[in-house]
């Protein structure tokens, strides 16, 4: 299971690094110590089988002990994105009914109104002590993290590889985010799958910027562990404060998103990073040819691994080093123990360079969408061209994703089927942004949509009718920065008179993104 992936480096290295945080170092041994008495301490607050365990911190002990120790006691993980607002956490914590939320006292005093509406929430342990006149009168238990770590390791909760492991919350097209449910079995996979093509030992040392949230940066922790390798963790302010931890810890592997990248290729590399880097990583949006480019320059000696993947599948594609100059703007092939297939709207095989949906089969689907049977029916469906004797079909992802393979078998990515915005390395729903917006007074009508830009991928652009006088943009936009996330925020808000609509009376997204698609190559004014 997922946890004993701690305990058998605990055992083959006891004393080998598994995290770095800072000055601070925990030992294979001393993890794998704490993830059992985490989850013994759980299991004493009443988690039982299946349970949700949120944790809401950034990227510390606490947060990987938490994580681990939740699936070796039986529950299920949810890793909250610490740069999510109160309202957005309270959604995550409502929709799985949390039953135990792991975070700080700071943080419980930014949710205490939201936490009001989690009703199945029974505890909140905080990592510190809590502050002088406590929380009110909760409905909760509030306990602490040196209680919770207090109990001697117990017998572990018999598991197998189909239970669920971890809810992971990522937007969709429409609406509020949603929690894909993954299993023991898909993060194993995935963590075996990712180690094998990027040849990880436990020699390597890798160094953790992304959110545990996304599966993406939740990956730097499996693939390391199941070698026993290190991980830094870091929560960086400044790019070149990501440049320094690779020289500072001898970093070997660095996975990052293309905004990231974009940054990082026009920065001076000292040459103890130059030196000890192995690998770099891509993925959460293709990566601009002259930042690859940048990048092969400023580390002559490292690899270059570009890759593609959802959530609900983990990670699909790889383009092995060797082809990142002969093929840059290629997501690759499929990655060990996953097959990919681009399929018409009927399922069969699409030609060579003919565009078709991405569907992904094999052991790292995941099993569909928390409480939400309608999503997960219109996602996760049988594996085309399966044998017809097999009553119970295989289920794959279908990604809505539309790409189209060369005649070598290399995938390119062409574009979304659905309106969703992939911006920063996120997934975006149009829906969750407009949600916002109409709770300002005076907007008749808002429209969020993608256009393309140089840094992020793809930017938010903002289209607004309003019936207020005096509206602007400035109101708009510090109503957003309360209420959602910076990866969220508007990077142009427009005011319509009027806004274009289809024959059905629906706004025309079409007509509006053509309208908007060059913004942010055309002006440098982001917001009017």
């Amino acid at each position: 299971m997922l946890h004993q992936l701690i305990h058998h480096a605990a055992q083959r290295t006891p004393d080998a690094d598994a995290l770095l945080l800072k000055d601070k170092t925990l030992s294979y041994r001393a993890l794998s110590d704490a993830v059992s008495r985490a989850a013994a301490g759980l299991r004493t607050l009443g988690v039982q089988y299946n349970e949700r365990v949120a944790v809401y911190l950034p990227k510390q002990f606490e947060t990987v002990i938490t994580m681990f120790g939740a699936a070796e006691a039986g529950g299920v993980f949810v890793p909250v994105n610490p740069i999510l607002k109160p309202e957005q956490v309270a959604h995550i914590l409502q929709d799985c009914s949390t039953q135990v939320l792991i975070t700080s006292p700071e943080r419980t005093q930014l949710l205490a109104e939201a936490l009001r509406d989690c009703p199945d929430l029974k505890h909140v342990i905080l990592i510190a002590d809590p502050p002088e006149g406590g929380f009110g009168n909760p409905h909760y238990e509030i306990g602490s993290w040196h209680s919770l770590l207090s109990q001697p390791p117990g017998v572990t909760t018999r598991r197998i590889d189909a239970d669920m492991a971890a809810i992971l919350y990522t937007s969709g097209s429409t609406g509020r985010p949603k929690g894909v449910v993954l299993s023991h079995r898909n993060m194993l996979a995935g963590a075996e799958s990712v180690a094998t093509y990027l040849e990880n030992t436990m020699e390597d040392r890798l160094l953790a910027v992304l959110p545990f949230s996304f599966d993406y940066g939740l990956s730097q922790l499996t693939t390391a562990f199941s070698v026993g390798a290190s991980v830094v963790l870091m929560d960086y302010l400044l790019p070149r404060d990501v440049i320094r931890a690779i020289g500072r810890y001898g970093v070997t592997g660095l996975a990052a998103v293309p905004p990231l990248w974009n940054q990082l290729a026009d920065l001076p590399w000292p040459e103890e990073a130059v030196d000890c880097l192995r690998y770099i990583t891509n993925s959460g949006g293709a990566m601009p040819v002259g930042t690859t480019r940048n990048l092969r320059a400023a580390l002559p000696n490292t690899q270059v691994y570009l890759m593609y993947g959802l959530t609900e599948a983990f990670r699909s594609t790889y383009l092995p080093p060797d082809h990142v100059d002969t093929k840059p703007e290629s997501m690759g092939k499929a990655i060990p123990n996953a097959d990919i297939m681009v399929v018409r709207p009927d399922g069969s095989e699409c030609d060579a360079d003919e565009p078709g949906e991405l569907i992904h089969r094999g052991a790292l689907v995941a099993l569909g969408y928390w409480g939400d049977k309608q999503k997960t029916d219109i996602r996760f469906k049988p594996a085309p061209g399966q044998v017809d004797g097999i009553p119970n079909p295989e289920i794959a992802v279908w990604s809505g994703d539309r790409v189209k393979r060369d005649t070598e078998g290399f995938l390119y990515f062409i574009g979304r089927n659905d309106e969703m915005i992939k911006t920063s390395g996120y997934r975006v729903s149009p829906g969750e942004i407009e949600e916002i917006v109409f709770q300002i007074d005076g907007i008749e009508q808002a429209v969020a949509l993608g256009a393309p830009h140089p840094q992020l991928g793809a930017a938010i652009v903002l289209v607004v009718q309003a019936s207020r006088n005096g509206l602007d943009v400035d109101e708009v936009l510090a109503h957003c920065r309360v209420h959602l996330p910076m990866y969220m925020l508007p990077g142009h808000i427009h005011f319509a008179d009027d806004l274009p609509r289809n024959p059905n009376g629906k706004i025309d997204r079409k007509t509006l993104a053509t309208r908007f698609s060059d913004i942010f190559q055309a002006t440098d004014d982001n917001h009017g």
